[in-house]
């Protein structure tokens, strides 16, 4: 099929949802895709950062089609010994006291299981998150979500949801109180032009849960999986070390098979009794070699620091750029911060055959690349931008 048939069918017979590119992916390897039309792009956004080992990684590949030829499916009603590989590897490199995972399909599912578990070990209902953070479209999640018109598209919301200032200790002391089940927030908030908190305000969201007996849950559907040049934001120095009781996980868990999960600390899992959560694909078998291939292809590959290199690389090439006003975020998760909006250089990378990505933040581009991007590859983004 030509880009314009294929754009054409998708028009006749799927809803509008986004606004997409012209452009029809059809394969892709590392960080590099192929159009219908057999130009070639180099893909900083990773599939809206879902592609941390880059596209169709031959490792991840072979586990999938290795699995599914052995047994694509069957329901969590059985034990399954790629779900205990999988289970036990993501423990593994989570910070204690994080210690038990609940695989399901989705990051906005995550999240809404992340505020269902608060609910249950505290038997309260009230949920604090962040002015403009992100957590997804489903019920719950959208009415946690104080970003633009998302949650207004989420009418009628679910009760018992309110807003605080991110990266504002003075906010979080106002309204997290003995009524708080969970604290929800997004570490770095992405979608809103990748905002950052101190380590000090973490410190403080923490001491301020364990004061009033709420779970903290961090929305790391985007900066997990090694994605801000550590294996979770939770734990980290930039999070002031602070380990969050349930940490939710999408997006790159999977490589793109889709897959979802919350880790869980020992003591919040003791609150958990059977049939409290529940989920038909959740932990599918097919999934959970995606997700012990490409926990293992990061490990193997050094791709946690080969995402601090990128880092280091993106801020050295924007260092002389006169038109960049400053460089945000971790790792793989990076927000170029413009003078006079970010849509028009958006727009000419991609004439440049660069795919980047937008923000809620008209000067804010952001940047969601494959952890195993070069620094050759980076130079070409460099050349690219200051052309």
């Amino acid at each position: 099929m030509t880009t314009q048939e294929i754009l054409e069918n998708e028009q006749e017979f799927q809803l509008t949802t986004y606004s997409k590119l012209d452009l029809a992916i059809v394969r892709g390897r590392g960080p590099w895709v192929w159009t219908s039309e057999n130009e070639t792009y180099l893909d900083l956004y990773g599939g809206h950062a879902v592609c941390a080992v880059g596209h169709s990684h031959p490792e991840v590949v072979r586990a999938i089609a290795e699995q599914a030829d052995k047994l694509m499916f069957y329901s969590n009603v059985v034990y399954s010994d790629i779900r205990a590989k999988a289970s036990a590897t993501l423990v593994s490199i989570a910070p204690e006291p994080l210690a038990k995972a609940f695989f399901c399909n989705s990051g906005t599912e995550a999240n809404e299981n992340a505020m269902r578990i608060a609910r249950l070990a505290t038997g309260r209902s009230k949920i604090v998150s962040f002015a403009k953070g992100f957590h997804g479209r489903t019920a719950d999640s959208i009415s946690a979500t104080f970003l633009g018109k998302y949650r207004t598209l989420g009418e009628p919301n679910v009760p018992d949801h309110v807003e605080a200032e991110f990266g504002n200790i003075d906010s979080i002391d106002s309204v997290i109180d003995t009524e708080t089940a969970g604290v929800l927030i997004e570490p770095i908030q992405s979608m809103a032009g990748v905002r950052e908190a101190s380590p000090e305000f973490f410190k403080s969201l923490r001491q301020k849960c364990d004061e009033v007996g709420a779970a903290l849950i961090f929305d790391e559907v985007q900066t997990g999986i090694g994605r801000t040049g550590e294996w979770f934001f939770a734990g980290s120095k930039a999070a002031g070390e602070v380990v969050p009781d349930v940490v939710s996980l999408a997006k790159a868990l999977g490589s793109g098979i889709p897959v979802g999960a919350c880790l869980v600390s020992e003591e919040l899992a003791r609150s958990i009794k059977e049939n409290d959560l529940g989920t038909t694909f959740g932990g599918g078998m097919v999934a959970m070699a995606a997700v012990k291939a490409t926990l293992d292809v990061i490990e193997a590959d050094g791709l946690t620091e080969n995402a601090r290199n990128i880092e280091k690389w993106v801020r050295d090439a924007c260092a002389s750029n006169a038109d960049v006003k400053a460089v945000h975020g971790k790792g793989c998760l990076l927000g170029i911060e413009f003078e006079n909006g970010a849509r028009p250089v958006y727009q000419k990378l991609l004439g440049e055959k660069i795919i980047t990505g937008l923000s809620s933040d008209p000067n804010v581009l952001r940047l969601l690349p494959p952890l195993n991007v070069s620094e050759s590859e980076i130079a070409l983004f460099a050349e690219a931008l200051n052309r």
